[in-house]
């Protein structure tokens, strides 16, 4: 693999927080992904289920974790069973895990081939009452494809009816909400990668280059740096292409007099970054574009504060609106009477800001988390304002990422340029 993983006794922490959620005589079951197919004979890059990665480090297709904390037998307590390899195998598709590497990698035991699942299952299940089986239950997630957590819900359910079937997902969601101190340094080290990459982008743009170079320099810096690439669809958004939120084309010539959303991040070790950061084509902030910056720039730093234990991240979305809503007054954009004849369900501040300010980062872009509980030390926030002119042709949202911590928190992308100034100075250099 590219990246250095983690030590397995961070593995080992985390299935013992899981195992200490359980109820007694429990049996919880984790399957890796599916390898997903594009046409004739192609196939995507594997991506790794993120439960399955948290509670064993194992990145590689048809593995299977099998939890049993009450079982008598202590070898058969933690289970993992890993795809059986052969010389076709290794010719075509390379090194598979060995089971010292696996135990090495994880910390489990007892490694078994996956060919033996079934068998060593109907063991388990005859001495387990409750059987916690994962889905994927983000609340953004839209499930079109069945995965293999699905296929086995149904296969277990029919082979084993009377069991007490529960959902693990959200034991998992509150569990990755809050980052151990090894997670957040690998996370530290996709920020850090996007930082260099930001650097290279400062010297590199200039009037007459094309969204697509500007994104071709991202993923070289990237992937020298040991990650796998983007840690999700890129933005780079020239002009009035910045306000399409979601624009992924990257396709438009970046002209003099406008500025460059980009909304980027690196991946590392399955860790995310997730970064935006909006400059000058030509080097140089217009009155206008500095203004407009400078309230979003503000907005992100009185939000940074805002994210504190204790509130959740409804109240604080509210909170945030207020200020962004006395920043847009400033500029012009909306007045007195917009507020007063505002609908309190899409309040007026929202024509120029219409998205949340913060979402959980982790292994997952938008991570899995607490969404109406309270905010506790050791969650990662992305904070991105934003403010959205179509008819101007103006575009500006800024992105740092941090942790909670008791008071206060860490900004995991402190030393990447963000002041106006800095980005000027930098982009001018000779």
């Amino acid at each position: 693999m590219k990246y250095n993983p983690l030590p397995k006794s961070l593995y080992i922490k985390n299935r013992q927080k899981l195992k200490d959620r359980l109820p007694a005589k429990s049996l919880a079951v984790f399957h890796s992904n599916d390898i997903m197919p594009t046409n004739a004979d192609g196939t995507m890059r594997f991506r790794q289920n993120n439960d399955l990665f948290y509670l064993t480090g194992i990145d590689q297709e048809e593995t299977i974790l099998v939890l049993c904390p009450d079982f008598p037998d202590p070898n058969m307590r933690e289970i993992l069973f890993l795809r059986e390899t052969n010389e076709h195998i290794a010719v075509w598709e390379g090194h598979k895990y060995t089971k010292d590497e696996a135990f090495e990698t994880s910390g489990i035991n007892n490694i078994q081939s996956v060919s033996g699942f079934d068998q060593v299952l109907n063991t388990l299940m005859a001495l387990s009452q409750h059987v916690l089986l994962n889905t994927n239950e983000h609340l953004r997630a839209d499930v079109q494809v069945e995965s293999r957590d699905a296929r086995f819900i149904k296969k277990c359910k029919e082979k084993y009816p009377l069991h007490h079937y529960h959902r693990v997902a959200p034991m998992m969601h509150q569990l990755r909400a809050v980052k151990e101190r090894e997670e957040i340094d690998q996370m530290q080290i996709a920020c850090d990668i996007t930082e260099k990459a930001f650097r290279r982008i400062l010297s590199f743009v200039k009037p007459g280059v094309m969204e697509f170079e500007i994104e071709a320099e991202y993923i070289h810096e990237f992937i020298r740096s040991r990650s796998k690439g983007f840690a999700y669809e890129p933005i780079i958004a020239a002009g009035g292409n910045a306000c399409v939120l979601h624009y992924i084309e990257n396709k438009a010539t970046c002209k003099d007099g406008d500025l460059i959303l980009m909304d980027v991040g690196a991946e590392y070790g399955n860790y995310n970054a997730d970064m935006t950061r909006t400059i000058p084509v030509n080097g140089r902030f217009t009155k206008r574009q500095r203004d407009v910056y400078d309230a979003v720039l503000r907005v992100k730093n009185q939000a940074s504060n805002m994210l504190r234990p204790g509130i959740t991240i409804q109240d604080y979305h509210k909170e945030v609106g207020l200020i962004m809503q006395s920043e847009l007054l400033g500029l012009g954009l909306i007045d007195q009477t917009d507020i007063k004849n505002q609908d309190p369900k899409w309040p007026a501040y929202k024509k120029y800001f219409m998205h949340g300010t913060s979402h959980h980062l982790g292994l997952d872009v938008h991570d899995v988390g607490t969404m109406h509980e309270p905010i506790t030390p050791g969650m990662v926030f992305t904070v991105e304002p934003g403010i959205y002119i179509p008819a101007e042709g103006i575009g500006v949202r800024l992105e740092n990422n941090i942790v909670i911590q008791e008071e206060g928190f860490f900004d995991l992308m402190r030393n990447i340029p963000i002041e106006a100034e800095e980005i000027e100075d930098l982009m001018n250099q000779k």
